[in-house]
């Protein structure tokens, strides 16, 4: 079992103050990771459970899309010493149908969602292979990047693009000992789908495809974040992990 231990290791984890992010925070320090959070705002209760397990918590309070990659990176470094794993989790949605859609809600979704993730993903790079050392980025696809959706295009598009994108850096690093792969959760109780959630209608339509016959929870992805960011996904590389009840399966 210490091929899946994170002793030591340093993990970065975007949009971890609440959600899917915290859930993945918290599970990777549960395996020994200290983590750099970054967030828009503070991530107390994050912070809390991650150091009651004693380990080290840092948050770094920054807009990405906006703020750059390389800075990030350093502030994190500077922090904790290094960074051995990148999880690019940060991630919005806005809905609306195609003809109706905005400009500004395309370029806000596709700044945060797949623009942040991939100059991230860079930085941190650049950082393992000035070391010298072997390192796991882990990011956040969604059954959307396997599917249309209704709705919701530049969350579409931007999903389908981290698919693509994990696939390329693990062509590209993978002979540095980095690689890269994605964790694809299905229909998750968070922020993000709570519309749906209300929605009597649409959330029944969602739970009759889910084999498991419920909505995902944090909780539900910790196994899938420890694996891949561990010696034990050594020899994954490129993939595409979904976490669905069965979603894909029916």
């Amino acid at each position: 079992m210490s091929r899946f231990s994170l002793d030591g290791r340093v993990a970065m984890v975007t949009g971890c103050n609440k959600g899917l992010g915290q859930g993945i925070a918290v599970a990777l320090a549960e395996a020994g990771a200290d983590v750099v959070g970054v967030n828009r705002r503070a991530a107390d209760e994050t912070r809390g459970r991650i150091e009651s397990l004693g380990r080290r918590y840092v948050n770094l309070e920054v807009r990405l899309g906006h703020d750059r990659a390389e800075e990030i990176v350093a502030q994190g470094v500077e922090s904790l010493g290094r960074i051995d794993t990148l999880v690019n989790n940060a991630g919005t949605i806005r809905r609306a149908p195609a003809l109706e859609f905005t400009e500004a809600d395309w370029d806000e979704v596709m700044e945060l969602n797949l623009k942040a993730a991939f100059f991230l993903s860079q930085q941190v790079a650049r950082h393992l292979m000035e070391r010298k050392a072997p390192g796991r980025i882990v990011n956040i696809a969604s059954m959307l990047s396997f599917q249309g959706g209704i709705r919701v295009p530049s969350y579409t598009a931007s999903k389908s693009g981290i698919l693509g994108l994990t696939r390329l850096l693990a062509n590209e690093w993978a002979a540095h000992g980095i690689t890269v792969n994605a964790i694809a959760p299905g229909y998750m109780a968070t922020d993000n789908t709570q519309a749906l959630r209300e929605d009597e209608t649409r959330s029944a339509e969602i739970l009759g495809r889910i084999p498991a016959g419920r909505w995902g929870t944090p909780d539900d992805l910790a196994g899938a974040a420890i694996f891949l960011c561990s010696d034990a996904a050594g020899y994954v590389n490129g993939h595409a992990l979904a976490v669905d009840g069965g979603w894909l399966a029916r």
